[in-house]
C-alpha cells in the first residue's frame, strides 16, 4: 500500500506501508508491570471550542477508549494532561469525565488527577488558597469512589516560598486523602507553569524536598510519577524510595529502559505515550512477565522515536500528535481539539507521525489511516 507524502519542502515522494499492526495483549493484576495510560478526550466537534469557554466532550467516544484500554488490562491515568487539563478541560470537565469512568468501568484500574486548577493561580494569594482548593477536589473524586493521581499545582508554584511550603501542603492534603496517592512530579517542559516546582534551586534541593513528603506520609502514597524525560534522574530518585512506594516512570523519552530496570530495580509506569501505544505496550509486558526480556525490548524500543517526535519541544503540545493518530485509527471520527490545540503542529509533524507509527504496527487499520492521512493533506492544500 502506497501513499504520496510531502517532505518538508512540500514535494510529494511515495511512501510504501511497512507495518504489520500489533495484535493487542491482555495484561492480568500479576503482570510485570503496572501500567497507565494517561488517557486523551474527544471533542464534539459541534461544539464552541474557543480557549475562554468550557470544554465541549464528545463523551460516547470519549468512554468508548476507555474501555478499549481496560480491555487490555492498562489502567487509566484519567483527567491528566493528556486529557488536555488545564489545557481545555476544566475541572468541571475533569469531574465529569471521572465519574463518568467510575460509573462505565468500576472495576477497571483507575486513577484520577487531583490539583487546583479552579483556582486561577493569578488569584491565589496563600497557602491556605492552595490547600482548601486541593481539598475541594479531593472531597469531590474521593465521595465518587475513586482514587487519586496528586497533580502539581501551577498556584503552589506561585505562592510557595520554599520547600517547607511544599511540605506542609502536601502533607495536609495526604492526611484528607482516604487510600494512597501516587504523587506528579511534572518537569517544566511539560508545563512552564510550574518551574522551580518543590521549591528548589535545582534537582538535587527538588529531589529532597519530594523525599521528604513521601517519608514523612508512608502510609499515603502508593507511589511517584516524574516525568523530568531525564532517565538518570528518575533511576536516582527510585533507588531512594522507601520501599513499597512505587516509582512510575512519565518519562516518554526513555520508558523502555526505565521499565525493564536493572540489577537496583525498575519502574512502573504512568506515560501518555502509552494512549497512542498501547497496544504495543501491552504485547510488551506480556512477554516481559514471561521472563522474555528480548521480546519487551524488541516491542517497544522501535517506538521511541515516534514517543519522541510526539513529545518534542514545545512537550506541552503533544497532545496534538496523540489525537491525531487516534484519528488516525477510527477511535474517533474527526481530528477537532479542545482549544482548537489540533492546530499547534505542522503538517511535516503529522506526517513523520503517519510513518513512524506505520513503521511501528501502531495503525491498526492501514487503510482506513491512508485514507485520513490523505484527508489531511488536503486539507493542507496538497
Amino acid at each position: 500500500m502506497k501513499i504520496k507524502l510531502p517532505d518538508t519542502a512540500g514535494t510529494l515522494h511515495d511512501y510504501a506501508l511497512v507495518g504489520t499492526p500489533v495484535a493487542p495483549s491482555k495484561l492480568t493484576p500479576n503482570s510485570a508491570r503496572v501500567l497507565y495510560s494517561a488517557a486523551h478526550v474527544v471533542a464534539d466537534p459541534f461544539g464552541d471550542h474557543d480557549p475562554t469557554g468550557p470544554a465541549h466532550v464528545d463523551w460516547a467516544k470519549t468512554m468508548e477508549f476507555r474501555h478499549y484500554l481496560a480491555g487490555m488490562g492498562i489502567g487509566i491515568a484519567e483527567a491528566m494532561d493528556t486529557a488536555q487539563r488545564g489545557m481545555g478541560l476544566d475541572w468541571t470537565g475533569a469531574l465529569e469525565l471521572i465519574r463518568r469512568t467510575k460509573e462505565e468501568l468500576p472495576d477497571a484500574l483507575v486513577a484520577n488527577g487531583c490539583g487546583t486548577d479552579h483556582l486561577d493561580p493569578a488569584e491565589a494569594t496563600s497557602l491556605d488558597d492552595v490547600r482548601r482548593a486541593y481539598l475541594e477536589q479531593v472531597e469531590a473524586i474521593q465521595k465518587l469512589g475513586g482514587r487519586i493521581i496528586l497533580m502539581a499545582s501551577r498556584a503552589l508554584a506561585k505562592v510557595a516560598t520554599g520547600p517547607d511550603d511544599y511540605i506542609a501542603v502536601y502533607s495536609d492534603v495526604l492526611e484528607a486523602c482516604d487510600h494512597p496517592v501516587i504523587l506528579h512530579w511534572l518537569g517544566e517542559m511539560f508545563d512552564p507553569q510550574l518551574a522551580g516546582y518543590w521549591g528548589g534551586t535545582g534537582f538535587d534541593e527538588a529531589l529532597d524536598t519530594a523525599l521528604s513528603v513521601i517519608r514523612s506520609n508512608p502510609d499515603k502514597v502508593d507511589g511517584i510519577k516524574i516525568s523530568l524525560l531525564d532517565a538518570e534522574k528518575e533511576i536516582i530518585m527510585r533507588r531512594l524510595l522507601p520501599d513499597g512506594v512505587k516509582m512510575y516512570t512519565g518519562d516518554d523519552f526513555n520508558y523502555p529502559e526505565l521499565i525493564e530496570g536493572d540489577e537496583q530495580g525498575f519502574s512502573h509506569a504512568l506515560l501518555g505515550i502509552f494512549d497512542p501505544l498501547a497496544p504495543a505496550a501491552a504485547y510488551a509486558v506480556s512477554k516481559l512477565s514471561e521472563g522474555d526480556t528480548a521480546a519487551f525490548r524488541a516491542t517497544l524500543d522501535p517506538t521511541v522515536p515516534l514517543a519522541r517526535h510526539i513529545f518534542r519541544a514545545p512537550t506541552q503540545y503533544y497532545k496534538t500528535g496523540v489525537v491525531f493518530l487516534a484519528w488516525l485509527n477510527g477511535f474517533q471520527d474527526h481530528f477537532v481539539m479542545l482549544n482548537g490545540a489540533q492546530a499547534t503542529r505542522s503538517l511535516p509533524y503529522f506526517t513523520d507521525c503517519f510513518k513512524m507509527a506505520d513503521e511501528c504496527g501502531l495503525l491498526r487499520d492501514p487503510d482506513l489511516a491512508v485514507a485520513r492521512m490523505g484527508h489531511i493533506l488536503k486539507l493542507y492544500g496538497v
